[in-house]
């Protein structure tokens, strides 16, 4: 039978067409290279514009090698590659995260007089995982990818050694996420146990052709603890707000978006995919607690960075809410849901980050609430950007928050999962509340403490307007990437040994 089923997932790749199919990762390495190569040549003054803008050529490369990939659909590497419309979604998501975060750090590092080589460096090389982790459908690539993509970020959770609490929280990140990863591990290994495979589309095969043992149910379990860490779903979110709170401002907002991308798209995978039997519990318990512990935990924060990182927990509850689709018609929906979803919230929460690095100024001193009381009135510009994402938090129209929250709830609610959406509606009454707080303390206080606020910066200014573009254009025009998450989506879950929806009873997305 996997044999069978193996030969039936193999295809024919031309020559030079394998290297194709891995071609941004191989751009991202390239570019990382060297700039690796270049930092001990260069002096620091220099080198932070210099390598930051190899860095981020590096990102415009790998976006226009992933377009140039698209064109090449199919497996690669012994059928552990595919390259098809869902790892391109994600590929140009996390690569286009990663090019804004370079335009956001261009001033950070000169005014937190940080080294340059190392950190640009080591965003792209994160990257290379995460791009692999969309792309890969074999478990144990898979864990290797998670690895690249993580150690990065360990090491760049760090990168303030003149604070204290960076360290820690490069620390604490570090010992909970390699613990976390074991789960991961052991979960493919008792995966490959109870079906004789680490490939998704042969472990599909087998799980429908046969009895399910208990051992897969082990092995599920125990491969969503290992990506519940990663995307700082509840009860696995205890290291978010001390690895957000020490971590450099821009970094966090790296973190909570581009890993958490990675690793949604190996979830959607594995639940999805494979079909994973008993996920419905796992995913209903994880979503409630996430909205609740999250927005609960935000009320009583008043340092922004820790109030941000409850508030990624959250949205990362939200977000779950479309994992919990049983039928095939109702899967592809789940699936596009949660695609649009990643994207929305990686526009506006990088954009948060953003604003939030470039106020704290010299050893992120301004990070409080407090210290945003008047800048209405101090910098209007950027309390304006401020106030657009935030309220794209809150899920107000007009905004890609609010459309992607609508389309989590409106498609569960389809799928008759009342209670998920009803508890997603309540968190978000209340997550309003710490929301608005921070936009009545830029426009109705007056500074109590003088803040300065300079001139933001040409690079910052580019990474801003990215991110108010996308995240007003996610709201307002969202039928172009709601039909591509449907079609990626529909591709996704047709595969050998897979059942197959219904096309004609899905839900187009212009009638929303």
């Amino acid at each position: 039978m996997t044999a069978t089923l193996a030969a039936a997932v193999s295809q024919a790749i031309p020559s030079g067409t394998e290297y194709i199919r891995a071609l941004p990762e191989l751009v991202l390495a390239a570019f990382g290279v060297t700039i690796m190569l270049l930092d001990p040549v260069l002096d620091e003054e220099t080198s932070q514009k210099t390598l930051g803008l190899i860095a981020f050529v590096g990102a415009l490369a790998a976006l226009a090698s992933t377009w140039y990939m698209a064109e090449f659909p199919g497996l690669a590497f012994s059928n552990m590659v595919r390259v098809d419309g869902f790892s391109i979604f994600f590929h140009v998501l996390v690569i286009a995260i990663a090019a804004v975060i370079i335009l956001t750090s261009y001033e950070y590092m000169t005014v937190q007089k940080i080294r340059a080589g190392e950190y640009y460096g080591l965003i792209l090389f994160g990257v290379v995982g995460m791009g692999l982790m969309t792309s890969a459908v074999e478990l144990v690539l898979i864990f290797i990818a998670l690895e690249i993509s993580s150690i990065s970020s360990y090491i760049l959770a760090g990168f303030r050694p003149q604070d204290a609490s960076s360290t820690e929280s490069s620390l604490k990140y570090f010992l909970l996420g390699s613990f976390a990863t074991a789960f991961f591990l052991y979960g493919v290994a008792l995966i490959f146990g109870a079906t004789g495979s680490t490939n998704i589309d042969i472990i599909s095969g087998v799980l429908q052709t046969g009895p399910v043992e208990v051992l897969v149910y082990v092995a599920v379990a125990l491969m969503f603890v290992g990506l519940g860490f990663k995307v700082a779903a509840a009860p696995f979110h205890i290291w978010t707000p001390d690895v957000y709170e020490g971590a450099p401002a821009p970094i966090v907002g790296f973190m909570s978006t581009a890993p958490k991308a990675a690793a949604f798209a190996v979830l959607l995978r594995i639940v999805f995919a494979i079909n994973a039997p008993g996920r419905f519990w796992l995913v209903w318990v994880s979503a409630a607690l996430s909205m609740t512990l999250g927005n609960v935990g935000a009320l009583v924060q008043s340092n922004v960075k820790r109030l941000l990182a409850y508030s990624s927990i959250a949205h990362a509850g939200y977000l779950l809410v479309a994992f919990g689709m049983l039928t095939p018609q109702d899967s592809v929906t789940g699936i596009s849901a949660a695609m649009f979803y990643t994207a929305a919230y990686a526009a506006m929460n990088v954009g948060a980050f953003a604003v939030v690095s470039h106020f704290a100024n010299a050893g992120e001193r301004y990070v409080t609430l407090e210290d945003y009381e008047g800048l209405g009135r101090t910098s209007p510009l950027l309390a304006a950007t401020l106030t657009i994402f935030l309220l794209s938090l809150i899920g107000i129209p007009i905004t890609g928050g609010f459309f992607a929250k609508f389309y989590v709830f409106s498609t569960a609610l389809k799928a008759n999962l009342i209670w998920l959406p009803l508890i997603g509606v309540v968190n978000s009454a209340i997550g309003a509340y710490y929301y608005l707080r921070m936009v009545v303390m830029m426009y109705m206080r007056e500074p109590r403490k003088e803040v300065p606020v300079t001139r933001i910066p040409a690079a910052l200014g580019i990474a801003l307007a990215i991110s108010v573009i996308a995240t007003i254009y996610l709201g307002i025009l969202p039928n172009r990437v709601l039909r591509y998450t449907l079609d990626s989506a529909q591709a996704l879950i047709q595969h050998p040994g897979h059942a197959q929806p219904d096309t004609q009873s899905l839900r187009k997305p212009d009638t929303f």
